[in-house]
Formats: C-alpha cells, sequence, structure tokens
C-alpha cells in the first residue's frame, strides 16, 4: 500500500525485499534500492524512465564504508570527505569490482556520497547494504525537496515514501570527479565551487554531457518544469516580449510592481543565496500547477550558489 510515512524499520523491510523507497536527504528526495540487488535497481531506472546510461549515486552512513564501494582514492578525494561529509558532495572514483554496472552504466567509477539528514542516515545504520538513489522524479522533470512531490509524481506506484520535511539544501549535491592529477566538477550543486577550493585547491569545471555523462545530473535538459520556461536577465522586458500570456515569475529577491498582476515565486526577500536555493524546486513545483504559458525565470547573481541554481535554471529552458 502506498503511503507517506515515518516508519525507517517498514521502509528497511521494504528495501531488503528488493523493492523501492524514496528518501528524503538534504538535496531533495531520492528514490532508493539495494545497490547489490540488479533487479531492485533497474526498477529505479524502468520508474523513472531514466536512461541506463545515466549513473546512479551510492548512498553510505560513514566514510569508513567508502573503501567497500572505491579503491584507489586520491588524497584530495579523502580532504573532500573529511571536510563535508555528511553533506551535499558526491565524489567519483574507481569503483570496486563488487559495485554492478547498472549502477554506473558500465563505467570504472562509482559516484559516493554520505547523506546529512537524520533520518536517511538512520535507514541506511540499519541496512546491511549501501542505497542508489537518484532523485524521486520522472526522468528530466522537477527534483522533489517534499514528501508530497514524490507523491504526486508516483501516485500507487510506489510502496513507500519516507518521510523527513523539507529538503533543506533543495538543489542537487555538487559532484566531483579526478582525471589524472586534476579535480573536476561534473555538477554544479549544493556546495558552491568557492568552498570546495578553498580544500583542494584549483578546480576544472566540465558541467554538461549528453551522451555518455561522466557522472549523474550532467545531461543538458533537465530538473525541467511542464510549462515553458525561459532564464532572462531583465524580466520586464521578457514580460513586454510576451504580452497576452498567462505568465508566472520566479524571481530572486524582490516582487515586481504591483501593476503586475503574474503570480510571483520569491525565492528569498534577504537575497540570500541558500535560501534562494533550498525553495528553488518548491516554487517550480507550484508555478508549473498553475497551466500558465510561461514562467520566466530571473537569472541570479553568477557566483556562489547563485552559478548553482543558474545552472538548474538553464537546464529546465535547454531544448
Amino acid at each position: 500500500m502506498y503511503g507517506i510515512s515515518n516508519d525507517i524499520e517498514a521502509a528497511a523491510k521494504i528495501l531488503e525485499n528488493g523493492n523501492l523507497v524514496a528518501i528524503p536527504t538534504e538535496t531533495v528526495y531520492g528514490l532508493a534500492a539495494n545497490i547489490y540487488d540488479e533487479s531492485a535497481v533497474k526498477k529505479i531506472f524502468d520508474l523513472k524512465q531514466r536512461p541506463l546510461f545515466n549513473p546512479l549515486i551510492v548512498h553510505i552512513h560513514s566514510i569508513s564504508q567508502l573503501s567497500e564501494i572505491a579503491k584507489n582514492i586520491p588524497d584530495k578525494a579523502m580532504q573532500l570527505a573529511n571536510a563535508f561529509w555528511p553533506g551535499a558532495i558526491t565524489i567519483v572514483l574507481k569503483k570496486q569490482n563488487r559495485i554492478p554496472d547498472i549502477i554506473t552504466a558500465g563505467k570504472d567509477s562509482v559516484a559516493v556520497r554520505m547523506p546529512n539528514h537524520p533520518v536517511t542516515l538512520s535507514l541506511l545504520r540499519r541496512l546491511d547494504f549501501p542505497l542508489a538513489a537518484p532523485s524521486a522524479n520522472p526522468f528530466g522533470c522537477i527534483s522533489p525537496t517534499k514528501a508530497e512531490h514524490v507523491k504526486e509524481y508516483f501516485a500507487d506506484k510506489l510502496e513507500m515514501v519516507l518521510e523527513g520535511g523539507d529538503c533543506e539544501d533543495g538543489i542537487e549535491s555538487t559532484i566531483i570527479g579526478f582525471e589524472e592529477d586534476d579535480a573536476v566538477l561534473y555538477r554544479l550543486g549544493a556546495i558552491a565551487i568557492e568552498d570546495i577550493e578553498t580544500i583542494i585547491g584549483q578546480v576544472v569545471v566540465k558541467n554538461k554531457s549528453e551522451s555518455s555523462p561522466e557522472a549523474p545530473g550532467m545531461l543538458l535538459r533537465h530538473y525541467a518544469p511542464m510549462t515553458k520556461t525561459i532564464l532572462v536577465q531583465n524580466v520586464d522586458e521578457a514580460i513586454a516580449l510576451n504580452t497576452g500570456k498567462k505568465i508566472g515569475l520566479l524571481l530572486f529577491s524582490a516582487n515586481l510592481n504591483a501593476e503586475h498582476s503574474f503570480h510571483q515565486e520569491l525565492l528569498s526577500t534577504k537575497g540570500d543565496l541558500k535560501e534562494a536555493a533550498s525553495k528553488l524546486y518548491a516554487a517550480m513545483h507550484q508555478l508549473d500547477r498553475l497551466e500558465l504559458d510561461l514562467i520566466i525565470a530571473e537569472r541570479l547573481p553568477d557566483y556562489g550558489l547563485g552559478k548553482s541554481i543558474n545552472d538548474r535554471l538553464q537546464r529546465a529552458t535547454e531544448n
């Protein structure tokens, strides 16, 4: 029976039986399965309609588990794990042979993170296996940051959503890998690149791929509403170019003048980028429910988490 539940023990039993549970993290809700049960992992791809060439992230409960998943771990990777785990950074490493190819899209590398959410950490400690968990949404759609978002997407197709409240960070993890001696950023995310560079020095940005991504979340169109969305620097100008349309506005820190009767979603009245990130997907979900002709999204300042938010908005508008 489908439901939103706080029952960690029931969630563990579902996972042990080879089925899926949606789990909360600090970034977004994930669609979880036992990484060693290939038929269970295949259910993730089937339910999400996710292409098999797009790898998954493995979730663990402690740094000590990392050697079970990965080998030949660079010093910089351990520096990142010690600095940011539990937290919103995913590290791509050489995989142990026991990791099934379906997790890694046949590559010899695996993406790993330790989520910073008490409910999911408790679940992971209860289990004898790590969890694969991409975002709990149909492939390409807006990521879920509330249990209700998952329920809206999957109705009776999912046995349980484990309740964890609203996701605090609100956008996906930052993904870092290593190519020879270089640290490489594969996906902008909830930890700013500037914060990462204070730990390990300069990072090479390699943030998009269409055919054979090195890491999850690199495809050009992703995180997208059903409603046509455009990303602009000048919102007033975009409104003027779209007269006669039913428009919704996704704005950073200031509402437009009262003369505009459009529905407006404001990400942070204080101009706080962390708050804006935490509210981004919930605001996009809200706008997408309104049967609009167009969503006009305002480009944020392009530094810190503003880069990550702009990245998500850009992918929501790629054609």
